[in-house]
């Protein structure tokens, strides 16, 4: 059999040159095609660095004295500033060091506020205050914050506010809502009919509904974005709930809670109500915060007996030891006992704490004292511009935080 030789057949050399340069120009052209589609898809800006809590602890550290700037947040021309609050304006001898005071964490920065960009990114936003005066003062230094960037303003009362204000060319409403148990409240008297609290003895004293939000924050949930609420102070008062006098006296659906609460108790009571309030009144997408106690700093009495504050420097940590010993049982122990109530009570809520605590412990030196126009000294409440500000720098540097998540 004649074997038949196989061809190999080759191609021209032109033939092969054109072979190779189609899918050379396929692969071209598909590049082309991805890179134009990359290009004209449109991108999201990139967000602004932020500083993340979750390796940083704000509360835990130390101030600073920085000598080489003093904060430029805002002075004490802001209109908004309750005149008693005004430290510089009224001539209290260091009002003006405090702004050279610097909080320090020990692991991390805690960020300045930017107004400008604070209003550029919470645009259409709508942020409440919600507690007592203590929170009023937290409110009125964001307001003077961005009143420095912003002085196009509407002044209103917005969902049954104390007071509020917009901020017209970004939409952003910020509104502080009176409250001081959170829970509505009001006298009651004994009736002739006699009831539980009649078999008892009661004659008199204050009725608090555990289970019924003060009308004047009740309708905040539904208009802020953002709350910011308090309580504490007024739980230890017997100047206003004296036991024997004017008692605090607890109802739950309607009817007392027998045997009768002690005021932290009804506390503990208020605090888990007015949670599953929120829980029920507004969706996921709202943010809320619990700002833990401020602390007085009264020395040799209490507020109504000769107490006064009127140091120039912020105490040192064994300073903040004794004045603030649980052990001692002293004036300003509050902080510590209204504190436990807050973290038992709220864990496991939708609320994040703000821990202002620590760190107003060592500035006995910023409380408007003699110059804060009162009969008494006021070692409550604190100057502004001052340890406010600080406050309002942690709040928004973990509300940046809780954005990016």
């Amino acid at each position: 059999m004649m074997m038949v030789p196989k061809l190999r057949i080759t191609a021209p050399t032109s033939a092969r040159r054109h072979g190779l340069i189609l899918p050379l120009c396929i692969s071209s052209l598909l590049l082309l095609l991805l890179l134009l589609t990359f290009r004209l898809t449109p991108r999201s800006p990139d967000p602004a660095p932020l500083v993340r809590t979750a390796s940083c602890n704000y509360s835990e550290g130390q101030w600073v004295r920085d000598t080489r700037q003093i904060r430029p947040s805002y002075d004490h021309r802001c209109k908004e500033i309750f005149k008693g609050w005004n430290c510089i304006a009224n001539g209290k001898s260091n009002g003006q060091d405090l702004l050279r005071w610097r909080w320090q964490p020990f692991s991390c920065d805690l960020p300045l506020v930017d107004p400008i960009s604070f209003l550029e990114r919470y645009r259409d936003t709508n942020i409440g205050f919600v507690g007592d005066s203590l929170n009023r003062n937290m409110y009125i230094s964001l307001v003077c914050m961005l009143r420095r960037a912003s002085s196009e303003v509407r002044k209103w009362r917005p969902a049954g506010a104390d007071r509020g204000i917009t901020f017209v060319g970004y939409n952003l409403t910020l509104a502080y809502h009176r409250t001081i148990l959170l829970a509505r409240y009001g006298s009651w008297s004994a009736t002739s009919d006699g009831g539980a609290l009649e078999s008892l003895g009661y004659k008199q004293g204050y009725r608090i509904d555990v289970d019924v939000p003060d009308q004047k924050w009740a309708k905040a949930p539904n208009f802020h974005h953002v709350l910011i609420f308090n309580t504490g102070h007024w739980w230890w008062a017997p100047s206003k709930f004296d036991p024997v006098q004017s008692p605090m006296l607890f109802f739950q659906n309607g009817v007392p809670v027998i045997p009768p609460l002690s005021p932290p108790q009804g506390l503990d009571l208020t605090l888990k109500h007015m949670s599953l309030y929120l829980e029920n009144w507004v969706g996921p997408e709202k943010i809320f915060f619990f700002r833990t106690q401020s602390p007085r700093h009264f020395e040799g009495g209490d507020w109504n007996t000769g107490g006064s504050c009127r140091r120039e420097q912020p105490l040192s940590t064994d300073q903040v030891g004794e004045l603030f010993s649980v052990e001692r049982n002293g004036t300003n122990v509050e902080s510590h006992m209204v504190n436990h109530h807050l973290f038992e009570a709220l864990e496991g809520s939708r609320f994040h704490i703000l821990d202002v605590t620590s760190m107003s412990e060592f500035r006995a030196d910023a409380h408007p004292s003699t110059t804060g126009g009162k009969k008494h000294e006021d070692c409550m409440h604190w100057c502004l511009p001052g340890l406010p500000d600080t406050w309002n720098d942690l709040f928004i540097a973990t509300l940046n935080t809780l954005q990016t998540k």
